[in-house]
């Protein structure tokens, strides 16, 4: 068993042997790697010493002490928060072995291909169809086994897919079969043919999201994760991470949103109203309580998978940015109207406080869109948490393929 204490070792004696101001950053985080210091509650050999989840932050406060440098994670955020714990709970131990490394290190971008234009809200609805075909082949230099797969399909609203080399996909391979039950998960190769990426520009004139196209993209059955026809319960595992990842990233006492209209508020008094004095109270009370949901939600996780307190926790995020970033355009008055620079990018990160006042509230809109609409997850809240009676739900027993679209 690694206790607190043999853990700060390891790391100390992995810094002896990896000076960070010596090592070559790369090299540094492929040794960090293999040295289980990745993830300590990841297996051996996959970049963890399976130690428990909460003795991470022995590892990284001994490697922030040292200067050590990191895997950027807000570049690689899909893949850390939901690709990789859902290779880890359903993928094959030669797709943990291919795909983990090269992930957590930040060789391989990942995006997400879940979302469609007619299933966005009602994501069991999709329509992106895989069929098998036994004797095909694959241009992917990965192993093949059991045949491939050849998909066609539309995706929407993908963060990153222009940056990815790699996609975390579902699609139907069954439309005899109820919604939820004809769903197969796959890891998609985004380089391969058939495989189009579109930018799609939002209200802030940026496009870190993108449509995507796929047309006769052939999958080989090795890159299947989980059974035929199970991948709705695997998209699960994703669905629950990535609401932790959106609504429970860590940040300081008065970070994210909260922080650029508090500072606004000390140094500009003349802006100040009796109005927006209480108003700014408020939010900034509700933004600590939201700190330290995410800190206890973190902390819950250490005992096992993250739960439906997830889905509340984004809710959460997603209200009290844009409350903020609505309170700091009105504290600015004019100002506030301003807009710096419509000029179209493609950022690889997904960035919700950068830049100015107007963007910050142009872009907190997407906040109850992405990663889960507020609607939807008001009703997983109401079911999963509250015990609430599911809504009335006519589609349930119905065969996909007799569905009224």
């Amino acid at each position: 068993m690694t206790d607190a204490a043999e853990l700060r070792r390891r790391t100390q004696e992995f810094l002896a042997a990896n000076p960070p101001a010596s090592t070559d950053r790369v090299d540094f985080l492929k040794a960090r790697f293999d040295a289980g210091l990745a993830w300590v509650h990841y297996p051996q050999g996959l970049g963890g010493l399976g130690a428990a989840r909460a003795l991470q932050a022995v590892v990284d406060a001994e490697l922030e002490t040292a200067g050590a440098p990191d895997n950027d994670p807000r570049r690689i955020g899909i893949g850390l928060g939901m690709a990789a714990p859902t290779i880890l709970a359903f993928g094959t131990d030669e797709q943990k072995r291919r795909f983990l490394r090269p992930l957590w290190i930040g060789d391989e971008v990942w995006c997400q291909l879940f979302s469609e234009p007619g299933a966005g809200s009602d994501l069991a609805a999709l329509g992106t169809r895989a069929v098998r075909d036994e004797g095909g082949t694959s241009r992917s230099s990965e192993a093949e086994s059991g045949g491939t797969w050849v998909v066609d399909g539309q995706k929407v609203w993908t963060s990153g897919a222009h940056a990815a080399r790699w996609a975390i996909l579902i699609a139907r391979t069954d439309p005899e079969v109820p919604k939820h039950r004809g769903i197969t998960y796959f890891v998609c190769d985004m380089t391969d043919p058939g495989v189009e990426v579109r930018p799609l520009r939002q209200i802030t004139g940026e496009a870190e999201f993108n449509e995507v196209f796929l047309t006769g993209v052939r999958i080989p059955d090795a890159h299947r994760l989980g059974e035929v026809g199970d991948g709705w319960k695997v998209a699960q595992t994703t669905l629950m991470n990535e609401r932790v990842s959106i609504g429970g990233s860590r940040i300081p006492r008065e970070g994210g949103l909260i922080a650029p209209v508090a500072a606004t508020w000390r140094e500009r008094p003349e802006l100040r109203t009796h109005d927006l004095h209480q108003r700014l109270l408020k939010l900034w009370v509700e933004a600590e309580v939201a700190r330290l949901t995410g800190e206890r939600l973190r902390q819950q996780l250490v005992a096992g998978q993250p739960g439906p307190e997830g889905s509340g926790l984004k809710l959460g995020f997603a209200r009290l940015n844009q409350e903020i970033s609505g309170l700091e355009v009105e504290l600015l008055g004019e100002e506030g109207l301003l807009y710096e620079d419509w000029t179209m990018r493609r950022p690889e990160k997904v960035d919700f406080a950068g830049r100015d006042a107007g963007y910050r509230y142009l872009r907190a809109k997407g906040n109850s869109i992405e990663g889960g609409t507020s609607e939807v997850l008001l009703n997983i809240v109401a079911e999963r948490v509250l015990g609430l009676p599911s809504e009335p739900r006519t589609d349930k027993d119905v065969a996909w393929k007799d569905l009224a679209r």
